[in-house]
């Protein structure tokens, strides 16, 4: 079976969209070699090494006016490329089909990760969610088959597009398996030494934007001022709601407290499993999400996790973490309490989440899509 990517951000993100689209990838074309996987992307960067999987064949933009719009050939004019090199199967890996893939005779699959979009419109610029709800709805419309990340992310399409259930399959992702490779403790001291990070901290990773409520985090922070003083490390970028947040560690005198890594440095990806390992631990406290990717790098770190009730994350942290709600900062403030009182829940949330993390293997991940791929070729 001859299959397509939409992989523009397999070589362009370097967070979520993209670690998913690369694990993905990679993880098909090392369990299922008998197929043949062909990358359609606007260009092709380092950011995804493909030294090691000569098979993989990579399709840029070949005419000069689709390498001047891009964008234009990856929305559209793609298709007559996936009829060009008998692609059976073309799989968007991040909420979108190119328009006019319908009546190609192309099968297709799309992967929805959630529709934050339509639940918090108001966090978006009006023309962006117009664009996201236009390509989203044109996907979940024609795809012959919709990838759902998590059963909150089905649910969701079901209530905002009206899409079938049963046109859905919920393929929950993995992460790099990097994050699996246990650090040992001299390494993970090279790592602080070299960022100048405190010997003990708790971690937030994720961008800083209202819905993923680092203030909630620093508020709690606030609340244990004195009995409990722990630095908080911050990986993630952002912009107003950053300076929001700064202001209220200025008021509070908590500046020197929270550590925005991102300020001083520029972490190497290969490093991030040794952050997750040297912290106390990662602090998610979101309003909502689709998966939560950051809390599945935590468990396979052996790193404890704080994270809220409801939304999809009793899906990705089963009984491994501990829950929160994150609109109560007190909530937060007694769960990172615990983790620094308790050592024996410690040990019990690491093997707990060793355990649960099980479940998100990436072999597992390319197997319930390739089974996807496969009901579709019957």
């Amino acid at each position: 079976m001859k299959i397509g990517f939409d992989a523009k951000r397999a070589f362009q993100n370097d967070t979520g969209l993209g670690n998913y689209s690369r694990t993905l990838i990679s993880s098909l074309v090392k369990d299922f070699p008998e197929d043949e996987y062909y990358l359609f992307a606007p260009k092709q960067t380092p950011m995804y090494d493909l030294s090691a999987m000569p098979e993989l064949q990579v399709v840029l933009p070949g005419k000069q006016l689709h390498r001047w719009l891009k964008s234009a050939w990856r929305s559209r004019f793609v298709v007559k490329d996936l009829l060009r090199y008998q692609i059976y199967l073309y799989h968007g890996l991040s909420h979108e089909l190119p328009f006019g893939i319908h009546k190609s005779g192309i099968r297709s699959v799309v992967t929805m990760h959630d529709l934050i979009f339509e639940r918090y419109p108001e966090q978006y610029n009006w023309i962006d969610v117009l664009t996201y709800r236009r390509k989203a709805r044109y996907a979940c419309k024609y795809a012959d088959r919709v990838v759902a990340i998590s059963e909150q992310t089905k649910q969701d399409l079901i209530n905002y597009y009206q899409t079938p259930a049963d046109k859905i399959a919920v393929v929950y992702q993995s992460c790099d398996p990097a994050f699996g490779v246990t650090w040992a403790d001299d390494e993970i001291a090279a790592i602080g030494a070299k960022y100048q990070l405190p010997s003990q901290y708790f971690l937030y990773v994720g961008s800083l934007i209202e819905r993923k409520n680092l203030l909630g985090i620093v508020t709690a922070m606030n609340t244990l001022k004195g009995s409990m003083d722990l630095p908080l490390v911050v990986l993630g970028n952002g912009s107003g709601y950053k300076k929001k947040v700064k202001d209220y560690l200025a008021a509070n005198g908590l500046t020197q407290q929270v550590i925005f890594l991102n300020e001083h440095v520029r972490l190497e990806n290969r490093e991030l499993p040794g952050l997750y390992q040297g912290a106390m631990a990662l602090i998610y406290p979101s309003i909502f999400e689709g998966f939560g990717i950051p809390i599945l790098e935590a468990l396979w770190s052996r790193t404890p996790v704080i994270t809220s009730h409801g939304s999809c994350f009793a899906e990705t942290a089963g009984d491994a973490a501990l829950y929160v709600d994150p609109l109560d900062p007190r909530t937060i403030a007694h769960a990172m309490k615990q983790v620094v009182d308790n050592p024996s829940l410690v040990k019990q949330m690491q093997e707990k989440g060793w355990q649960h993390a099980q479940h998100f293997t990436p072999e597992k991940c390319a197997a319930a899509m390739m089974k996807v791929y496969k009901q579709l070729n019957n």
